[in-house]
């Protein structure tokens, strides 16, 4: 059985949009985000040879975690209106080309991702999932690799990649991520902790709950101090950045298998986008080669 390729939606079209930095319809409307999101599926579909695709967006922010931290993911910037009203145009894409799209309004992305991988793992179809968001390393595990689009040598990440990159097992992700905070999400740290120190605390014993328990041990003594002080925050911030994956979501192979592609809704909108090469290959056979990852 193929696996199943779950893609983090946002974060491929903000790739897209900043990877190609002028594109525009006939009518003047920016395109570049659409253009390259079908290109980068493409690639993707070609390199990992899923049987199974669904393409997961973000339904706003966790209500549970925006009680715990009012400020999550506060400061960062707005979607550029550029990239915004080609969201839905992508999606019309992905209807046609037979590609499953979801989004829950109150629900992130990434937790209906780490939910699906769970039930899909649970029904022994093997899964990758296409993000470098580094959350999603505390998933890898027998049955569900990790596909980093900056990792140019386009392997799935096993624990292998994941111990090479953080210096900690996937099972220790959550603790490691909760120690040295987390800027991007605006999740604070221990003072003075980062992935290294971090890597080398978990090492030595193991998780956060062993590590408060054993402190008298830790060295030197600032970092002992600050840790002293970091119970509540470490509680905190493992309840932040543990993905849910117990969401209501049900795998359903028939409904995520890539359906045949509507061409003649495809023609319609490549037509409106401008897309004349696209357009143009509707026509030809799809070539039995690999294509180089963007």
């Amino acid at each position: 059985m193929g696996p199943l390729l779950i893609i983090d939606g946002h974060a491929y079209a903000y790739r897209a949009f900043y990877a190609i930095r002028s594109l525009h319809s006939p009518a003047g409307r920016p395109t570049n985000a659409i253009f390259g999101f079908i290109k980068m599926l493409e690639k993707l579909r070609s390199a990992l040879r899923p049987e199974y695709v669904a393409v997961i967006w973000d339904g706003g922010l966790s209500a549970e975690r925006m009680a715990l931290l009012p400020a999550y993911k506060a400061g960062r910037p707005e979607t550029p209106p550029d990239l915004k009203i080609q969201f839905d145009e992508i999606i019309a894409y992905l209807q046609a080309a037979g590609v499953v799209s979801v989004c829950h309004d109150g629900v992130e992305a990434d937790d209906y991702i780490a939910s699906l991988a769970r039930r899909a793992q649970q029904a022994d179809v093997p899964v990758i999932i296409a993000s470098a968001d580094k959350d999603f390393m505390q998933l890898v595990s027998p049955g569900i690799g990790l596909f980093n689009p900056h990792d140019q040598t386009g392997a799935v990440w096993t624990r292998v990649q994941v111990r090479e990159k953080t210096g900690v097992e996937p099972e220790q992700v959550v603790d490691w991520l909760s120690l040295m905070g987390d800027a991007v999400d605006n999740i604070p740290g221990v003072p003075g902790v980062g992935a290294k120190t971090a890597a080398r605390l978990l090492e030595r014993f193991g998780s956060a709950v062993n590590l408060l328990g054993r402190l008298p041990e830790v060295e030197p003594e600032r970092l002992r101090r600050a840790l002293a002080g970091a119970e509540e925050l470490l509680r905190r911030n493992g309840q932040m950045v543990r993905l849910r994956d117990d969401l209501p979501c049900e795998f359903s192979p028939a409904d995520c298998r890539v359906r045949p592609p509507a061409l003649d809704k495809l023609g319609e909108l490549y037509r409106r986008w401008g897309f004349k090469g696209l357009l143009a290959a509707l026509a030809e056979p799809v070539p039995d080669r690999q294509q180089v990852l963007i």
